[in-house]
């Protein structure tokens, strides 16, 4: 297994993964050493990728949680859903989305910060402002796909 950082503005983004495989990620004030696979690096310095060609660990058992991560990857790079659509996709309620999302030991590669409430963000752990961040990110990142499809 390996582990590493990249920045995320004023965060860094730890990283333990084995191939293509993520086994954890966090958000932290500290870096740590090593490297980490490159499309989160891209997507970090924000480049927009699409990180579903890295597989998760928590999206392989027959639980609820996975059928809620499987949908949340369904979310596009840029969009939003409701805790409630992702209940209704994946027959539960929007409390178990928001405990599931909460627990996610992969964000960014399960894009649980694409997942907002019904009358606002929602939370985001550890701190709401990377959710903001993420999103915006996301949002300049979309913008670019479209003004290059322009020219």
């Amino acid at each position: 297994m390996m582990s590493g950082s990249c920045r995320l503005g004023l965060w860094y983004v730890h990283v333990h993964w084995c191939g293509d495989t993520i086994h954890r990620v966090r958000f932290a004030r500290e870096g740590i050493p090593g490297s980490v696979p490159e499309p989160v690096r891209q997507y970090c310095a924000g480049r927009p990728v699409d990180l579903t060609a890295l597989n998760a660990v928590a999206l392989h058992d027959d639980g609820t949680y996975s059928r809620i991560y499987q949908e949340v990857r369904k979310v596009p790079y840029g969009q939003t859903s409701s805790y409630g659509e992702i209940a209704l996709r994946a027959g539960t309620g929007p409390r178990v989305v928001g405990q599931a999302m909460a627990r996610n030991p992969a964000p960014l590669v399960i894009p649980c910060h694409r997942i907002v409430a019904a009358r606002g963000i929602g939370g985001f752990s550890p701190s709401v402002e990377i959710k903001e961040m993420l999103l915006v990110l996301e949002q300049k990142g979309l913008r670019k796909i479209l003004l290059s499809k322009k020219i």
